[in-house]
């Protein structure tokens, strides 16, 4: 079939809020652009819609609030709209929607995973229900897509090793362009930290915050931790902040739509993550050539290394974060090379782009 000919269905459990723009919606407005410069006709399945950005280019039909994909359902059923192609995002792999899907449609049907897993594994109970969804619904999805070979992985232990032939990794990818990289050295004593992180327990920002604790006076005296994003558990890390005395410290900015312009001012990205699928904003950082502290979980040894553009440690293990911070405020620990170029040439927007466009050949 003709691309030109297609008219695709873009299904995305994700949140369109115009007071933060992330990673993802850079990659929708690409894409969609992407399509439109090749007369691919785009019906996008959002919880809610937007006008922000290039969003007023969309055709979006918003869910409100009933179930997404019920929403879908019931679109389809209504308007007898056909489409050549159904993609999700962020919506649960192998369940009965995707059997409806291609009951109603006989369409191609591609389901990106961008969901992170526990850090322990699931329960023995989740295990066997996955199982026995990937078996009931797995044929129904023509291809797995992981953004991350983590993910990739993933999808297989979690739904069984017969669905490898129909998995592919198509890395995330982030906007190089609009990242301001930092140009000055890094301060090799004392240096400046950032999070960015959506402010909820799995991403261990508790963690650093008892790990920071636990530095010497003289240590913490100059110490500025600057943290960005918003999110449920924000009430509890500010009361420990508070508990640990360590207002001086930890700076909460909330979310922040000029990131991409704020990374340069600082020396090092901290994500203490307990749980991860693959991190736009470990790329953003080290597109901004700002080096990162974080876990080993989800992809991210797929794109740091250890002593190479950042710094590893084991989720959870607060004293080997705070020996870490120590070592590096001291500067007995440094990251001397340009962390950008790694990013420019595997994880950009416009590489993320053609990867996932090709997917509708």
């Amino acid at each position: 079939m003709e691309l030109g000919t297609n008219h695709i269905a873009i299904i995305c459990n994700y949140k369109l809020l115009d007071s933060r723009v992330g990673g993802m919606d850079y990659f929708f407005w690409a894409f969609n652009r992407s399509c439109q410069d090749n007369n691919i006709r785009v019906d996008w399945f959002f919880p809610n819609t937007a006008t922000h950005g290039q969003y007023n280019e969309f055709h979006i039909i918003e869910s409100n609030s009933s179930s997404l994909q019920a929403h879908f359902i019931k679109h389809v059923k209504t308007t007898q709209t056909t489409y050549t192609h159904v993609i999700t995002h962020f919506v649960e792999l192998c369940t009965s929607f995707h059997a409806e899907v291609k009951q109603l449609l006989r369409t191609k049907v591609i389901a990106v995973d961008h969901n992170p897993r526990p850090l322990g594994g699931y329960t023995l109970v989740k295990q066997l229900k996955k199982r026995i969804k990937g078996y009931l619904y797995a044929k129904h999805i023509d291809q797995f897509i992981g953004v991350s070979d983590y993910t990739s992985d993933a999808i297989i232990k979690d739904f069984g090793s017969f669905l490898k032939p129909k998995i592919k990794t198509v890395y995330n990818g982030v906007l190089i362009q609009d990242i301001v990289p930092k140009v000055s050295e890094r301060a090799m004593l004392n240096p400046k930290f950032i999070v960015v992180s959506h402010l909820r327990f799995s991403k261990g920002i508790q963690d650093l915050i008892v790990a920071v604790s636990n530095l010497p006076q003289h240590l913490i005296k100059d110490l500025k931790i600057d943290v960005f994003g918003d999110g449920p558990y924000e009430k509890e890390l500010l009361h420990l902040v508070s508990e640990y005395k360590l207002n001086t410290v930890f700076t909460f900015k909330g979310s922040s739509a000029t990131l991409n312009t704020n990374y340069q001012h600082y020396d090092y990205l901290l994500q203490p993550t307990h749980m991860e699928c693959f991190s736009l904003s470990v790329l953003e950082s080290l597109a901004a050539n700002i080096p990162v502290i974080t876990t080993p979980v989800g992809g991210n040894e797929e794109v740091v290394t250890h002593e190479k553009n950042g710094f590893i440690f084991k989720a959870k293990d607060i004293f080997a974060l705070t020996a870490l911070l120590q070592s590096i405020i001291t500067g007995e620990k440094q990251i001397k090379i340009n962390t950008r170029k790694l990013i420019e040439d595997q994880f950009s927007i416009e590489l993320m782009v053609k990867n996932h466009f090709n997917l509708l050949n």
